[in-house]
């Protein structure tokens, strides 16, 4: 496994532990995935129910699979395995990317607007510049959108434990 992996899980863990309690809980995902819905409020009813679900559906995974002492709750450690195990998580990992992809495609033409891919990110929990240097790394067109495509390969690259230099690794703050 890479070290850029490890360093991509224990942002993601951070941005996923919005009590900053050092677990993760179901709690958290709700509160994320309602951050992540509303940032785009034009975006259909159907997408928004569709990133609600990838996102208590990736919680329900990581509480099976990862949840070793059977708490509710899922620490830094137990969470690294799904980084050590990725091929346990490719089915909602997918979903997931699509989900929030076409959260960001309100129009459905297949292209995500800058201020849409900000605002989610920003949901999420990634720095602002950490974000745009994302989005111009995807190569955006003269209009400045990036295609879902392009995004949902780029979210499911990040989680890859054998992958570095990609553009996910954009996100991960440098540090102070």
């Amino acid at each position: 496994m890479r070290s850029e992996a490890l360093k991509r899980a224990r942002l993601i863990f951070t941005l996923l532990d919005s009590n900053n309690n050092g677990h993760i809980e179901s709690d958290d995902f709700e509160l994320t995935a309602e951050r992540v819905v509303a940032a785009v409020p034009r975006a259909s009813e159907a997408a928004k129910k569709a990133m609600t679900t990838a996102y208590r559906k990736h919680w329900a995974l990581l509480a099976a699979e990862l949840d070793a002492d059977r708490d509710g709750r899922v620490s830094l450690e137990e969470y690294s395995a799904c980084v050590l195990s990725p091929e346990r998580f490719d089915d909602t990992l997918t979903d997931f990317a699509e989900a929030l992809a076409t959260l960001g495609d309100p129009d459905g033409d297949g292209l995500i607007d800058r201020p849409d891919f900000v605002a989610l990110m920003t949901a999420v929990g990634f720095g602002f510049d950490n974000i745009n240097t994302v989005f111009d790394a995807f190569e955006p067109t003269e209009a400045d959108q990036i295609r879902v495509l392009t995004w949902v390969a780029g979210i499911k690259d990040y989680y890859s434990p054998d992958k570095a230099g990609i553009v996910g690794d954009h996100l991960i703050p440098a540090p102070a």
